[in-house]
């Protein structure tokens, strides 16, 4: 069980869609055979341009390397903090997001995500903004089971992958972790949310560490130099991060991948798929927690097993199942051996 400093309550809707469907069937005549093989003609043609479109690469969103600041937080107005536990781990500290969504107008925001979510009260804008602001059920049912698994992260490498908050990277500094880098979609997310939650972990660490308070300032240049040692943000589409670790010289290889939430839209599968081949290390393991499907978006654990195993490189396992609510589960990806 978790509980947060101060709670909130989440409500799924399923949205129904209900079809009708009207067919008219004319008498055939030699003039509507003509106008058929037009039809079809007009078809074969649009068949074709379709298929040329297709082969278009679809508009990405390139790769950002974010150099967090000296303490962030004083770049953020309004900001009060949360404590979230569960079960035996550490407190994982991070900014409250009701006041978080509260305040947006006042933050700044160069990809406009944050007006654009109030605007179309949606909370996610597929191509537009990937859900970066919300902590989802699912991460919690990962973090649950890495409280039941007693797992740590001693000297690792991680990537925590569409990290919005950044919990599950988060955790893992927190228990050893010798790098952490931390990815999502949206910029606005890594700077506004994601390094701000580190740091104030960072920070948390310090005091404990050291017993005592240091000087703020003095306090935040630790926290920050921590920051700059053991953890990277990065934003962009999947495709263009996997490029930018590629080209870094040598490219790194995790132990461990960390993701949630990030398999609901089939398009994506590819470019998902392929930062698990080429920057999981050969022993190392994937930890996904999804739901079993995502109403309105179209994806969900199956189909997502049916494409790893059309790829035959990678193998499932199933670690935990959640029956309240929508299904979902956490399970683990390797290499085939």
């Amino acid at each position: 069980m978790f509980t947060r400093a101060k709670g909130t309550e989440w409500v799924e809707i399923v949205q129904e869609m209900a079809f009708s469907f009207n067919f008219d069937i004319p008498l055939q005549t030699n003039e509507t055979i003509d106008k058929e093989n037009k039809d079809d003609k007009a078809k074969e043609v649009a068949l074709k341009c379709s298929e040329v479109s297709a082969t278009v690469p679809k508009k990405i969103k390139d790769a950002v390397e974010h150099q967090p600041l000296l303490d962030p937080l004083t770049q953020i107005e309004n900001w009060v903090p949360e404590t979230i536990t569960i079960g035996a781990l550490p407190p994982l500290l991070c900014l409250n997001e009701s006041v978080f969504e509260k305040t947006a107008p006042e933050r700044e925001d160069s990809e406009e995500i944050l007006a654009k979510t109030l605007t179309q009260n949606s909370d996610l804008i597929s191509g537009v903004y990937e859900g970066g602001l919300k902590i989802w059920e699912c991460t919690y049912n990962l973090l649950e089971y890495i409280d039941d698994e007693g797992e740590t992260f001693a000297g690792k490498r991680v990537l925590d992958l569409g990290c919005g908050a950044g919990l599950l990277g988060i955790l893992a500094l927190k228990r050893g972790a010798s790098k952490v880098d931390f990815q999502d979609y949206n910029s606005t997310v890594i700077e506004q949310l994601t390094v701000p939650n580190v740091f104030l972990n960072c920070e948390d660490d310090e005091n404990e560490e050291k017993n005592s308070s240091p000087p703020c300032k003095r306090k935040a240049l630790i926290a920050t130099e921590k920051l700059q040692d053991r953890c990277g943000f990065f934003s962009g589409d999947w495709n263009s991060f996997l490029t930018l670790m590629q080209n870094k010289t040598p490219s790194p290889k995790y132990d461990i991948i960390f993701t949630s939430e990030t398999i609901y839209n089939t398009d994506y599968y590819s470019s998902l798929h392929s930062v698990f081949c080429d920057l999981l290390d050969e022993n190392g393991i994937v930890y996904l927690a999804t739901k079993s499907h995502y109403f309105g978006v179209g994806g969900g654990l199956c189909l997502f097993e049916k494409f790893v195993e059309q790829n035959n490189v990678l193998q499932i396992r199933y670690l935990k199942d959640v029956e309240q609510g929508l299904k979902r589960h956490v399970v683990s990806l390797t290499f085939k051996k």
